[in-house]
């Protein structure tokens, strides 16, 4: 017997409202367990307020604040993704965070999505695999760092 898609509602949020903090914290909170930083010197919410970036926030069908993610501008017609995350009892929502913010991206006229993540943090590496992003030379402040590995990912009409 089949069991229906539970509804997932994504809206563009503010970085700075209670909830996406409260998301981001827990993130913080599971990186710093993981990989022993809680990666919030990689971020700043300024960088998905402007007219070429975004946050996203995913919603399950009681309105409940379950995952979130972001896009920024990283170099020309490259955007990057930043402060991904879903609850772990959450079914479907990092898929869609990342569906929202792919699409999202091609809609402002990125050819292509960059982003970093640690080597140890094996779930990552293997969501974003999983969903056709290829590894790539470590970019920026991540080149030379053994612990990250960075990943790319083409838009359609690229």
């Amino acid at each position: 017997m089949n069991q229906p898609i539970p509804a997932i509602l994504l809206t563009p949020e503010d970085p700075g409202a209670d909830e996406c903090l409260v998301l981001m914290e827990e993130l913080s909170a599971v990186l710093e367990e993981i990989t022993g930083s809680s990666g919030k010197a990689s971020f700043d919410a300024d960088d998905v307020r402007g007219p070429m970036a975004c946050f996203v926030v995913a919603r399950d069908a009681a309105g409940v604040a379950q995952g979130c993610g972001a896009l920024r501008p990283l170099e020309p017609g490259v955007a990057e993704i930043k402060r991904m995350y879903a609850r772990r009892h959450s079914s479907g929502i990092g898929s869609a965070v990342l569906a929202y913010l792919e699409r999202e991206a091609a809609a402002l006229g990125y050819q292509a999505i960059w982003l970093e993540t640690r080597l140890v943090n094996r779930r990552a590496v293997d969501f974003y695999t999983a969903r056709g992003y290829v590894r790539i030379a470590n970019y920026g402040k991540y080149i030379g760092n053994p612990l990250a590995v960075c990943f790319e990912k083409q838009l359609p009409g690229a």
